[in-house]
């Protein structure tokens, strides 16, 4: 039995389970009876790091099973932290300060939200550009 099957039956399963847990919670008219919240927020942890778990473990599979997937996908991280670390050198890191002169932004955060929209600024033109140069190829055959 492949990987594939036995996540299929586990989702299969979990949902049922899903569907009684809130069955159970909709069944209850009480509002004063919480014991059913509690075990289903513990649940859907439980399933989020499960899903995650799974996606994780097909994503490295894939991954390391061409050489070639591995050597786009680093090249693109690379790429990635490049900006990340041109966004931040050009972050401006200036306190921000109220009218009554209260610190509202250090400069350390500061300096994290202007690096946060640079890098949303030049993913924003990189993706226009993209479209654009697609768009222009497209429209030139």
């Amino acid at each position: 039995m492949n990987l594939h099957k036995v996540t299929k039956i586990a989702a299969i399963v979990i949902s049922i389970l899903s569907l009684v847990a809130l069955g159970g919670l909709m069944a209850t008219s009480d509002s004063e009876d919480n014991s059913w919240i509690s075990p289903l927020i513990y649940l859907s942890y439980i399933i989020l790091f499960a899903c995650i778990v799974v996606v994780l473990i097909y994503i490295f599979k894939n991954l390391f099973s061409n050489k070639e997937n591995l050597k786009k996908t680093l090249i693109s991280i690379g790429v990635f932290f490049g900006l990340v670390l041109i966004s931040f050198i050009s972050a401006d890191g200036t306190e921000v300060k109220s009218a009554s002169n209260e610190i509202l932004a250090s400069e350390s955060t500061s300096k994290w939200v202007s690096t946060g929209l640079n890098m949303f600024y030049l993913l924003a033109f990189a993706a226009i550009g993209t479209m654009l140069w697609t768009g222009f190829n497209k429209i030139k055959k």
